[in-house]
């Protein structure tokens, strides 16, 4: 018990000087801020391998990749908050330089995973078809990339 009342306090402390937000608190996370995170930083990414590239085909295919995805996450997180209020907790990540074609295409298709489970936990079906248009961007330039070369 008196641990459980220290953890309490120290996470009450951390929120007050703004060391910890409260979706993080009492070990829990926000499966909507993880997805939104990890897309937010497929934008970065993907502008990385592009800048990498020294595949014409590749290079486009980026690029159209990270030109529509901002504005469809803006939209999805616009809905979200309309119904939810202001989320917080965004993370950060760390960028890599590109290495081979194999692993720009692993990048997207771990995203995909990612955003398919992370998207169980929202259950508005408008929101869902915002996920979908993500899902759709990010399997066809998985296509491009394996494909068009």
């Amino acid at each position: 018990m008196e641990n459980k009342n220290l953890k309490k306090m120290v996470e009450t402390e951390m929120k007050k000087r703004g060391l910890m937000e409260q979706e993080m608190m009492m070990g829990e996370s926000n499966p909507f801020v993880e997805m939104v995170s990890k897309l937010r930083f497929s934008v970065e990414q993907t502008q990385v391998y592009h800048w990498q590239s020294q595949s014409y085909a590749e290079h486009i295919a980026l690029n159209e990749y990270y030109d529509g995805i901002p504005a469809i996450v803006d939209g999805i997180v616009e809905s979200y908050q309309g119904k939810y209020g202001i989320q917080k907790g965004y993370r950060l990540f760390e960028v890599r330089d590109y290495s081979t074609p194999e692993e720009v295409i692993n990048f997207l298709k771990k995203l995909d995973e990612d955003v398919e489970m992370l998207r169980q936990s929202i259950k508005e079906t408008y929101i869902q078809n915002q996920i979908d248009n993500v899902l759709q961007l990010i399997e066809t330039t998985v296509y491009k990339l394996e494909n068009l070369k």
